[in-house]
C-alpha cells in the first residue's frame, strides 16, 4: 500500500508514518514546516519528504496520485495559536481541506483527523453526555468563545468530507481525536507543558484547572485506531471517536503524576482553567470498537512517563 500523509512531519503525523512504515508500506510525507525544519525524527524515517502549501491549490500538482490512502491531518491546532492567530486557524484548516477534496482521485480512501472540539458545546450547556458518542448534535454555543475559531474550522472540515465523499464516490473516514498526546507534541499541550515547567522546577507550581477531567489517548492507540478505522471497509462514511475511555483523570491527578515522575515537590497553586475549556471530557468508544475491536493498550501512567522522559531528554 502506498500511503501519503498530508501533515506527516506533525505530531500524530510522524508517528503515523513510523507505523505505516514498520507495517511494509510506502509513505510520501507533506508538510509545509510551520513547525521547523531542524527535525532529526524525521530525517531518519525511509520516506520521500515534500514541502507544500496545502492552502495553495497549485501545491498539489507536486504531489503523488498514486496512492491508495490519504491521511489528512495538516491543521493548525494549540489553544495559543487560536487565541493569538486566528484568521489563521481558520484559513489554513479550510483551505487545506477544500484543496484536498478538489484533487483527490476516486481510487483513493481518505482520513480526515477531527476533534473532540467539535461537540465541546453542547458539553458546556449540559445537552450532550460524557462519555459522548458520535451521533451527538453538534452546538454553536457562543461563535464569540476564544476557542471556537479551531472547532468551526474542523466542523466544516467533517461536513465537508462528508458530503463530498458521498458526492464524489470515494471512500472517507473522520476520526475525531480525544486528548491525544505522546512525544514530538510541542509545548502548548497540558502534558508536555506540566512536564516542561516540573523539569524547570516551578515554585509555586500553577495547576490550571485542577478539578476538570479528561480521558488522555496515548499517540500509539490513537495511531493504532487510524489504522484499524482504514482497513476496515464499514468505516466509510462514518464520523469515528478516537481516545482511551479506560480511565478519566482530573488535571489535578495528572499533575501530582508528572511531579513524581520530575521527583518535584512544589507549592501547588490552583488557578482556573482557561476560558472555554469545558469542565469534562472522555468518548465513548462503542462505534469504534464495533467497526475495528480496538482496545486502548497504552496505561495512562506509562504513557506520561514515556511522554515525560522524551521531554527530559530533549528539555535542552
Amino acid at each position: 500500500m502506498k500511503a501519503l500523509i498530508l501533515g506527516g512531519a506533525g505530531f500524530i503525523g510522524l508517528h503515523l508514518a513510523r507505523r505505516l512504515l514498520a507495517d511494509g508500506h510506502e509513505v510520501v510525507i507533506v508538510d509545509d514546516f510551520s513547525r521547523g525544519r531542524d527535525d532529526p525524527d524525521l530525517a531518519r524515517l525511509a520516506a520521500p519528504v515534500v514541502s507544500a502549501d496545502l492552502t495553495d491549490p497549485a501545491a498539489y500538482a507536486a504531489l503523488p496520485d498514486d496512492a491508495d490512502h490519504v491521511y489528512l491531518l495538516a491543521a493548525v491546532v494549540g489553544v495559543r495559536n487560536v487565541e493569538r492567530d486566528p484568521e489563521r486557524v481558520v484559513r489554513v484548516n479550510t483551505l487545506a481541506v477544500l484543496n484536498t477534496l478538489a484533487w483527490i482521485k476516486p481510487h483513493q480512501k481518505l482520513f480526515f483527523a477531527s476533534t473532540s472540539e467539535t461537540y465541546a458545546g453542547g458539553v458546556t450547556r449540559g445537552v450532550v453526555p460524557v462519555p459522548t458518542a458520535e451521533d451527538v448534535p453538534l452546538l454553536v454555543e457562543d461563535v464569540t468563545a476564544p476557542r471556537f475559531a479551531y472547532g468551526i474550522s474542523k466542523m466544516l472540515g467533517e461536513a465537508a468530507v462528508v458530503h463530498t465523499a458521498r458526492a464524489k464516490g470515494f471512500p472517507a473516514v473522520v476520526g475525531r481525536f480525544h486528548n491525544v498526546y505522546g512525544s514530538r507534541m510541542g509545548a502548548d499541550h497540558v502534558i508536555p507543558e506540566l512536564s516542561l515547567r516540573a523539569l524547570r522546577r516551578e515554585d509555586p507550581f500553577r495547576v490550571y484547572g485542577s478539578d476538570q477531567f479528561r480521558a488522555f489517548c496515548h499517540v500509539d492507540d490513537a495511531v493504532e485506531a487510524v489504522v484499524r478505522l482504514m482497513a476496515a471497509d464499514d468505516a466509510a462514511g462514518r464520523i469515528v471517536h478516537i481516545g482511551n475511555d479506560s480511565v478519566e483523570t482530573n488535571i489535578g491527578e495528572l499533575t501530582e503524576l508528572v511531579l513524581k515522575l520530575a521527583g518535584h515537590a512544589p507549592e501547588l497553586e490552583r488557578v482556573a482553567a482557561p476560558p472555554g475549556s469545558v469542565a469534562r471530557r472522555c468518548p465513548d468508544l462503542g462505534l469504534l470498537r464495533e467497526l475495528t475491536g480496538f482496545e486502548p493498550s497504552v496505561p495512562l501512567e506509562e504513557g506520561v512517563r514515556r511522554t515525560f522522559e522524551w521531554y527530559r531528554e530533549h528539555a535542552s
